[in-house]
């Protein structure tokens, strides 16, 4: 099952220190550059993940076309992209070793779902990371 009450989506931020932002955007306007930042401002490292604009850089941080070039462990993949197209960024979430998945608001996808939880990921559907940064006020462990 998805991780939906406030206290499951806490232990996870409490055990998260960096967070994938894929669909990443360079543009101010669009919300995952707002999230990313905010998600910096709390303390976390954030690597973003957009192949439309690989080499760009987005709040400092060098913009990776893919999960697998990354090399380093992720704790949250935090997903920006059309619901259909979740399944691709959990097969790679899976093959990286991340920890978990995050779909942002609106997203929602339960076969992408069940299969990130049977590979032992942890699963948040259909909630902003920035809004539950700042309920929470929780900041990354150093």
């Amino acid at each position: 099952m998805p991780l939906t009450t406030d206290a499951e989506i806490d232990e996870l931020l409490k055990g998260a220190r960096t967070i994938a932002i894929v669909g990443a955007s360079d543009r101010p306007d669009r919300a995952s550059y707002g999230v990313m930042k905010a998600v910096q401002d709390r303390g976390y490292r954030t690597i973003p993940v957009n192949p439309r604009i690989t080499g760009e850089h987005v709040h400092g941080e060098y913009i990776w076309r893919e999960l697998g070039q990354i090399g380093e462990p992720i704790d949250i993949v935090d997903i920006f992209r059309k619901s259909q197209d979740v399944g691709p960024v959990v097969d790679e979430a899976i093959a990286v070793g991340a920890k978990a998945i995050w779909m942002q608001l609106g997203i929602r996808n339960a076969e992408a779902a069940a299969k990130a939880e049977a590979a032992g990921l942890k699963v948040v559907e259909d909630r902003c990371l920035k809004i539950d940064l700042a309920r929470s006020g929780l900041r990354a462990s150093a």
